[in-house]
């Protein structure tokens, strides 16, 4: 009896080892792969900013780039593109990320980086690991399940390469595709890719952090009420922002109907903007923006409403890149406005601002607190878990991607199984 349970155990034992083995190994092919492909992404995506930043003229080339987009697109007949959505589409079997949207993607997210177009980074992160996963599964001949947990690791090892987050990129890529449950099936994948592709990246000198572990004064019962009032404002802010960037899409494609036109009057929209306000704080990603709030506790008080109308008009029009750090932005000066106002310490509200924001546009609340942890140091944590669970709770069943599924419901124990608004 004792002999034919050890056998039994044994053959168990050798199973998981060989599956183990088998992702492990995926998991390594896949973050040297995509690691360095989104790491040879981040330094050109740096290069660009700091070119731009260094040539204000670069600037009123925008209306031409955005052409030199839509082109590209055209003859690769991607026209009505899904973007993010796509990955998660496919996160779902319901469609496949073909591989020639990796340089697609590649290209026409540094053209917008380059000539100041108000975009982030994460979107191009996220298509480039999904269709180098994807493409990567082809080559080792998976089936269709074992294929969406490779397109899982792709996007953990791109958007930790690029981000500098290990732990949030995992965990990103788990919780993001179904808001209540998570594919623990691609845990050991998505950790072993992520954190291959950030030392990738941090070899290259790629990881910094501009943001300093912050301190955050004791919690007492003014700081929660001040906290949760931020958090509600953020969580309601994040709906605007989602609403917003779905409703000028609409007036574009109503009144706009071709795309050529479409880009090229919104580029030239951007730069007149910039001219008028006679600054470039809203081209590009705006990191020195969100530092700038965070670190020194400064914000313009509107900066916050500026960057939700270049993004809108960017990103809407069919310029290339994604929306979560101009999240960011919108929330850590919104925060920072928020602190001055009432009295408690800006920097510490901008960076609760920017995780309730990040969390209410993204339904994805332990993503948010790990972000958290990774960005600003663990100091805070009460703070960040008042944020996030307010902001989870307060934004409803608003999200930027279409095909993200509310699988559970906010606020009741109840299967629910429905698309984000947007």
């Amino acid at each position: 009896m004792i002999k034919k349970f050890v056998r039994a155990y044994t053959r168990k034992a050798l199973h998981h080892l060989g599956r183990f083995l088998k992702w492990s190994g995926v998991a390594i092919i896949c973050g040297l792969f995509v690691g360095s492909i989104s790491t040879l992404f981040s330094f050109l995506m740096t290069c660009a900013t700091d070119f731009r930043e260094q040539n204000d003229y670069i600037l009123y080339f925008l209306p031409l780039g955005g052409i030199v987009t839509v082109f590209l697109y055209s003859i690769f007949h991607y026209k009505n593109d899904k973007g993010t959505n796509l990955v998660l589409s496919t996160i779902h079997a319901k469609s496949e990320m073909p591989f020639k949207m990796a340089p697609l993607i590649f290209i026409t997210t540094i053209i917008t980086h380059l000539f100041g177009g108000s975009a982030g980074r994460e979107g191009a992160a996220l298509q480039l690991g999904g269709s180098l996963g994807n493409q990567l599964g082809r080559w080792l001949k998976f089936d269709d399940a074992d294929k969406r947990v490779v397109v899982l690791c792709g996007m953990s090892a791109a958007f930790s390469a690029v981000f500098g987050t290990p732990m949030a990129a995992v965990v990103f890529s788990l919780e993001v595709g179904s808001v209540g449950v998570m594919y623990y099936a691609a845990l050991v994948p998505c950790v072993f890719a992520s954190l291959i592709a950030s030392y990738f990246s941090a070899f290259f000198g790629l990881k910094e952090s501009v943001f300093p572990m912050l301190e955050f004064p004791p919690l007492d019962w003014l700081n929660a009420l001040e906290t949760i009032g931020l958090s509600i404002l953020c969580a309601l802010l994040s709906i605007a922002f989602i609403v917003f960037l779905r409703s000028t899409g609409d007036l574009f494609r109503k009144y706009l109907k071709n795309p050529y036109l479409r880009i090229f009057l919104a580029g030239s929209v951007i730069v007149l903007l910039s001219l008028l306000l006679q600054t470039r704080d809203y081209n590009g990603a705006g990191i020195s923006v969100i530092a700038k709030a965070v670190n020194e506790g400064e914000a313009v008080p509107y900066a916050f409403l500026l960057k939700m109308l270049f993004t809108a008009i960017t990103i809407e029009a069919g310029y290339r890149g994604g929306e979560i750090v101009p999240s960011f932005f919108i929330g850590a000066t919104f925060g920072c406005t928020f602190g001055h106002i009432v009295g408690f310490s800006p920097s510490v509200c901008a960076a609760v601002g920017m995780i309730a924001l990040f969390c209410g546009v993204t339904n994805c609340p332990i993503t948010s607190l790990l972000i958290s942890f990774e960005l600003f140091g663990a100091g805070g944590i009460y703070y960040y878990l008042i944020a996030v669970a307010v902001s989870y709770f307060m934004s409803g069943y608003y999200g930027l991607y279409q095909d993200q599924t509310i699988v559970y419901s906010k606020y009741r124990t109840r299967f629910l199984n429905r698309k984000t608004k947007t």
